[in-house]
């Protein structure tokens, strides 16, 4: 049977006691991002001194539902509640993004409006 980088543990971490993979890593820090978007959101809020959700909030919305996507879809795990879990923020983040884009252009972040 072929060794598959992927799944198996990560050499250097053995020392610490943890025994991940690079897919779990993957999974990992995409679903930290995904859950920090919230305190992005947060800190935007408490600045802005109203309800806020910068462009920030959805790239790391983005990548983090595609970090946690990826682990489920192509680590061992291979968990279809995962990825149901996964695709729909994904969709929805991705088109919520491109609407921002669209609707403030590029550079929303930099003008006062």
């Amino acid at each position: 049977m072929a060794y598959d980088v992927m799944n198996s543990p990560i050499p250097w971490l053995a020392w610490t006691g943890l025994h991940a993979s690079p897919w779990k890593v993957i999974g990992l820090v995409g679903a930290a991002m995904f859950g920090g978007r919230w305190l992005v959101q947060f800190v935007a809020s408490r600045r802005a001194g109203k309800p806020v959700i910068p462009r920030l909030f959805w790239y790391m919305s983005v990548v983090g539902s595609l970090m946690t996507l990826s682990y489920f879809l192509f680590s061992q795990k291979q968990d279809s509640v995962g990825v149901i879990q996964n695709l729909f923020p994904a969709f929805t983040a991705l088109y919520s993004l491109y609407l921002d884009i669209r609707h403030r252009g590029w550079h929303r972040d930099r003008a006062s409006h």
